[in-house]
């Protein structure tokens, strides 16, 4: 709950404002009674036609003032609650885009996207009820508590039981139910786990005919939020009945104690009934609340999560920013996934000379992508360091160090909006001309101009409407945009024909000029003509060399060579 505090105290003359109203509308609604009873006792036993009129206008008067003061507390709690929302969602959303990769596969995807979105709403629901309901709720309830014990003094030791009935109930409520929540929202995130999967994979899904089983996924996952959900209300489902039951019990007494049926006690009992009254509405309230208090401290505990985690390895101290040039070393290098049985990379020394194109080849699984995911410190080494320019990758500044470098991943990914707007995700400050430049070398211009609209042609969510080697291509382009440093291609000419792709990498020879390429592929012919060629096996290195010195000396190439081009080599 502390992390909910520290928002609040950040908008607290707000919240105080509307616990001022709060206050008198409470203070509004206790009066009520008093009123009545002065009305009974005062007015109808004696006749006395003003002094009914008067407490009558009173009353009235002091409604009036309570929905006035109900208006304007609702005013400001809603205020505070969907602005305090807002700020953590701005909060949670910023600092998920400074974690590093590592930290977000712990955290897991779908399980941020509930906290962004389910927590807190919980934690909005939660702040608004303080003020309409944590602090209404015990005002009403104590003032009651006094009024009655005024109005009818025998009633001290009843309310005092009573009391005493309900904090054991609401205390056990509260113990019980903590957790149960807490699991609620764990399925939550499975379920949205399930979902996510899906929909990222419907194609495949449709084109294997699995929707049987991933219909089966998914209703395993709400089976198992419904059961918790379940067992979290049966909690409230039990308590709250016996705490209405104590209260009630309660007026059964004080109408018994105040049995004795003297007129001039009519008033004062007709109020304190219905002080009663306000009492199990107000237990009830609190009992609501402190159910919602437990949801939001769950929720509150797991978005503190997010907030609390940091970079898996941030810089220490200063960070250096030198000029990023492209000159990358590996040594000693070796990496493992958190949670993973075995290493990923396993003592990787070479050296990639700055303006160098190197090729990376290997067998599926061979450790290629997670090598050059280390370069931009998408991921750090757990072993060995990371050379760049002569400066340990770690202690580089994150912006720097990827505002030199460019990645084309083999998945293409592209944004809603025009393509325009997707190519100027490499450079905001681009000009038309840099753009039509960078299409050109990744042969892209064409079919951009081939379109309706052209460059200002809409894309759908991922680019839904091209083709993947056309996503593939404006992709490439995209980095290009940037003029980097280092330029990383992870397989992302998979989509293109042989022919295609040749005009793209004799493109990206003529376009060098000093930049570093780093080009992963499972093809041997897209990489054999690169300055220097890293083959990979179950993340070690197999050999690093040029195609003439692999050929001659690293069997793993020699397979892959034979396997994909056959024949004899001649040198």
């Amino acid at each position: 709950m502390k992390l909910i505090l520290k928002y609040i105290r950040k908008h607290l003359g707000i919240f105080l404002l509307s616990t001022f109203f709060l206050t008198m509308e409470a203070m509004a609604d206790l009066l009520q009674p008093a009123f009545m009873s002065a009305i009974v006792d005062q007015g109808i036993k004696n006749a006395d036609v003003k002094r009914i009129l008067f407490f009558g206008m009173c009353m009235l008067g002091i409604a009036a003032g309570g929905a006035g003061c109900a208006v304007m507390r609702n005013r400001f709690a809603s205020r505070v609650s969907q602005t305090i929302g807002r700020q953590l969602r701005r909060d949670l959303y910023h600092n998920v885009q400074r974690l590093s990769m590592e930290n977000i596969d712990r955290l897991r995807p779908a399980s941020i996207i509930t906290r962004i979105t389910n927590d807190v709403a919980q934690i909005q629901e939660f702040i608004n009820g303080i003020m309409r309901i944590m602090v209404k709720a015990p005002i009403t309830c104590i003032g009651a508590i006094i009024l009655i014990m005024i109005q009818t003094p025998k009633q001290a030791p009843v309310m005092a039981g009573i009391i005493l009935v309900v904090s054991l109930l609401v205390f056990g409520n509260m113990r019980i139910g903590y957790p149960k929540f807490g699991i609620v929202q764990t399925r939550l995130d499975q379920l949205n786990g399930v979902t996510r999967e899906f929909l990222s994979s419907v194609r495949v899904v449709k084109a294997f005919h699995a929707q049987e089983e991933e219909s089966s996924k998914f209703g395993e996952a709400s089976e198992a939020l419904a059961r918790a959900n379940i067992a979290a209300l049966r909690t409230m489902a039990v308590f709250s009945p016996f705490i209405s039951l104590t209260v009630n019990f309660g007026i059964v007494l004080l109408l018994w104690i105040s049995g004795s049926g003297r007129s001039a006690e009519i008033g004062r009992l007709m109020a304190s009934v219905n002080y009663m009254t306000q009492v199990l509405f107000a237990v009830g309230m609190i009992s609501n609340a402190l159910n919602a208090a437990v949801r939001a401290a769950a929720s509150s505990a797991r978005v503190g999560e997010v907030l609390d985690e940091r970079p898996a390895q941030p810089v220490a101290g200063e960070p250096l920013r030198p000029k990023i040039k492209g000159d990358i070393r590996f040594e000693h290098v070796s990496f493992a996934y958190a949670g993973a049985g075995k290493e990923a990379l396993h003592d990787i020394n070479i050296h990639i000379r700055q303006g160098e194109t190197v090729g990376i080849i290997g067998s599926t699984g061979s450790g290629k992508t997670t090598l050059v995911n280390l370069v931009p410190r998408f991921y750090d080494a757990t072993q060995g360091t990371l050379w760049i320019d002569g400066c340990d990758a770690t202690q580089i500044d994150g912006k720097l160090l990827r505002r030199a470098a460019a990645v084309v991943p083999q998945k293409a990914l592209l944004f809603s909006g025009t393509i325009r707007d997707n190519l100027r995700w490499g450079s905001e400050e681009a000009s038309d001309e840099e753009l039509y430049r960078a299409a050109k070398t990744a042969c892209a211009d064409d079919f951009i101009r081939q379109s309706e609209q052209g460059y200002d042609t809409l894309l759908g969510q991922g680019g839904v409407n091209l083709s993947g080697g056309q996503k593939q291509r404006l992709s490439l382009a995209r980095a290009l945009v940037r003029n980097p440093r280092v330029l990383i291609l992870d397989d992302c000419t998979s989509a293109l024909d042989a022919r295609t792709e040749a005009d793209v990498l004799k493109g990206l020879r003529n376009l060098a000029g000093g930049m570093t390429v780093l080009l992963v592929s499972q093809r041997i012919s897209t990489v054999m003509r690169t300055d220097r060629i890293l083959c990979l096996d179950n993340g070690r290195v197999q050999g690093y060399g040029t195609h003439d010195e692999l050929m001659a000396s690293c069997r793993t190439y020699q397979e892959i060579y034979h396997s994909q081009i056959g024949g004899g080599y001649c040198g």
